[in-house]
């Protein structure tokens, strides 16, 4: 077929990176996943494994791969505070060792690179809502310092490889993401609240519910993914990615016990060390450059997303 491409998706096997295989098979390409399996299932991809165009190897991104390839969608690394936090001495490898292989192989490849960053890297900002050009307000040594400042690092790293070696590199700040596939146990508040509902637990917040998330269906975010990845090589990023309408958590708790016809109550708990009160992007770049905006309402999206879980739970 015309216009194929093999495309590397590592991480592939996780919440967002499944979501970006099936579009991509899709989209007509051979698509070769790469998970080590620490938060990634086979069970995201089992819809896949019978397809001509794809393949699933297991691997380390710490270590370096040796394949031919076209595209690289980096996108490796836990993605919760649950699961990175529970080695972030791994976590810090993943973001740093995993970025100089992946970059190492688009170097002799001449394949184009995008890294899949994070709204993190802005810290508990200072100013709101995010744009792309503010530096940010991370503790580097708090417990969420692997996870932040690894992804930093990796930034980093994608630029130094641009300016010294040419690499064609795309770096998207993604902010929260939700939909079917995540991890039920991986503390997201979405995939928390929605479990919590529908066992009929206390639903539980943290402070007063009051501080601020933005939440962007999967679908619209592997849509963003892949236009940035379509872009001319001119436009590196970094760019936001998410749903610029904010929300409460509170807000958020009350919406899914309506959508679930739960009786769980909210109880509140206190706040987690570094946890933002803000958390918003502002998307005015992507929407220039990328033609993107998210177009999936947050209650559609959550009702998709609860209906996985009754399915799983």
């Amino acid at each position: 077929m015309a216009g194929r491409k093999k495309v590397l998706v590592t991480g592939g096997a996780g919440f967002l990176g499944s979501h970006l295989c099936e579009r991509l098979v899709a989209d007509g390409h051979d698509v070769l996943c790469v998970d080590n399996f620490f938060t990634g299932s086979r069970d995201n991809i089992l819809g896949l494994l019978d397809h001509p165009h794809f393949e699933l190897m297991r691997h380390d991104v710490t270590f370096p791969l040796y394949v031919e390839v076209d595209e690289i969608y980096n996108l490796a690394c836990p993605a919760s505070p649950v699961h990175y936090q529970h080695d972030p001495v791994q976590t810090t490898k993943t973001s740093v060792h995993g970025a100089i292989n992946m970059l190492g192989l688009a170097k002799r490849t001449k394949a184009k690179i995008l890294q899949a960053s994070t709204s993190e890297v802005y810290g508990d900002p200072e100013v709101h809502p995010q744009t792309e050009d503010y530096r940010g307000n991370v503790n580097a040594i708090g417990p969420r310092g692997c996870y932040d400042e690894g992804k930093r690092c990796a930034e980093t790293l994608f630029f130094d490889y641009h300016r010294q070696h040419g690499t064609n590199i795309r770096v998207a700040r993604i902010f929260n993401t939700y939909g079917p596939r995540m991890h039920p146990d991986d503390g997201r508040v979405v995939s928390n609240f929605i479990v919590q509902a529908l066992k009929g637990k206390p639903i539980t917040l943290y402070g007063n519910g009051s501080q601020t998330r933005s939440f962007c269906y999967v679908s619209d975010m592997v849509n963003g993914l892949v236009r940035l990845m379509a872009a001319p090589s001119t436009f590196t990023g970094p760019v936001n990615l998410g749903n610029p309408r904010e929300s409460s958590i509170k807000e958020l708790a009350e919406i899914i016990v309506k959508l679930t016809k739960s009786k769980s109550k909210l109880v509140k708990n206190p706040l987690p060390a570094d946890d933002p009160m803000q958390r918003c992007p502002d998307i005015r770049l992507a929407g220039k450059k990328l033609k993107w905006r998210p177009t999936v309402k947050l209650e559609d999206g959550l009702k998709k997303t609860i209906a996985y879980f009754k399915g799983t739970l």
